[in-house]
């Protein structure tokens, strides 16, 4: 039998998921829908960030299969940007609406979306840095979950299997260890010296220029400014230092890679890596954005209450929009230099077109 639209979407089964505790309301069918919507594009997120953190694994990144990477990670970036967006559909939702089916919820809770704990792991999130809410780790509440109800179990079992992945950010951080710095590659006789040449070239460019700063600055503010202004540029040049000259050496490789694609990124061989690493940028810029919305949503929907799930709610929300997954990728910008003090490249022919 040739297959047809509703058959291939397998639309019968689908429609027929909206039952909520049953017979739900015009509202709390389109809550229902709503988050249903939500978790199929977190589907779609683990899967592309599987894809692309696969490629960026290998121990060999072939050239031609970074845009592929990009591709992936930018679909992503689209899916995020249309979440911000959907929450303005839950907002058609008026609190006063809300209410007339909200305690039928407990103990649900959205904080218990183990995809976005898997979206969270995948990326990288390390346990450590995970916020508790309501005195719990939110991963020990999905494990409580699971250990209770046999037929929950699998949550958690997805939840372990994707912990004990590769995460993006572990295979990032491999794939920039390898970058040639002045032609050194990671691991031949001499990368090491000619890594740490480069950084401290580096920073001593970045220190003439920061403490060249400072004049200017206090021409233009006054001088009485100079003891503030020297102190701020002073926490600068330290706060780059940590960063260039981090103890563990497979780290300072990694940053130092990093900061070679970022200032030479008009080399034709570095122009994708470049690209890279905006689109991941741009990834957390917009997962920063979707936490955001979504605690303003729930503050507009609900106030301050308590969650359904026992966590403080909004308080909590507005606590994880301060992840920062990459920091790296957002340090090295305040470690830039000016391309007319830049080291000069060598070897710049290994950089260019083959061929």
């Amino acid at each position: 039998m040739s297959t047809n639209y509703w058959r291939y979407l397998g639309l019968e089964r689908l429609l027929s998921l909206q039952e909520g505790t049953g017979h739900p309301s015009p509202d709390e069918l389109h809550f229902i829908i709503v988050h249903q919507t939500f978790e199929l594009w977190f589907k779609l997120v683990l899967s592309q960030l599987r894809l692309a953190r696969d490629h960026l694994a290998s121990p060999k990144v072939p050239e031609e299969k970074i845009p592929f990477v990009v591709h992936h990670l930018g679909r992503v970036n689209e899916i995020l940007k249309l979440g911000v967006e959907q929450f303005r559909v839950m907002e058609t939702l008026p609190p006063q609406d809300f209410l007339a089916f909200r305690d039928s919820l407990f103990p649900a809770s959205g904080f218990q979306s183990f995809q976005l704990r898997e979206i969270e792991i995948l990326l990288g999130l390390e346990e450590k840095a995970r916020i508790h809410y309501g005195g719990m780790d939110p991963l020990e509440h999905i494990r409580k979950f699971g250990q209770e109800n046999p037929e929950d179990a699998w949550v958690w079992e997805r939840v372990l299997a994707t912990r004990n992945e590769t995460s993006l950010r572990t295979a990032l951080h491999a794939w920039l260890t390898r970058t040639p710095i002045h032609g050194s590659h990671n691991g031949d006789p001499e990368d090491q010296d000619k890594v740490t040449a480069f950084l401290q070239d580096y920073y001593s460019r970045s220190e003439a220029h920061h403490r060249g700063s400072i004049d200017r600055l206090c021409a233009g503010l006054g001088e009485a400014t100079r003891p503030a202004v020297t102190a701020r540029v002073e926490a600068a040049l330290e706060g780059l230092k940590l960063f260039l000259f981090p103890e563990d050496p497979a780290l300072r490789r990694t940053h130092a890679g990093l900061l070679f694609i970022e200032s030479y990124r008009e080399l034709p061989l570095l122009a994708w890596p470049r690209l890279l690493l905006d689109t991941i940028v741009e990834l957390e810029e917009q997962l920063v954005l979707f936490r955001h919305r979504h605690a303003r949503m729930v503050e507009r929907t609900i106030g301050r209450r308590v969650g359904t799930g026992g966590s403080s709610g909004v308080d909590y929300l507005d606590q994880t929009t301060g992840y920062r997954l990459f920091p790296e990728l957002w340090q090295v910008r305040s470690a830039l230099l000016p391309r007319e003090l830049l080291p000069p490249v060598r070897q710049e022919e290994k950089y260019g077109f083959a061929g």
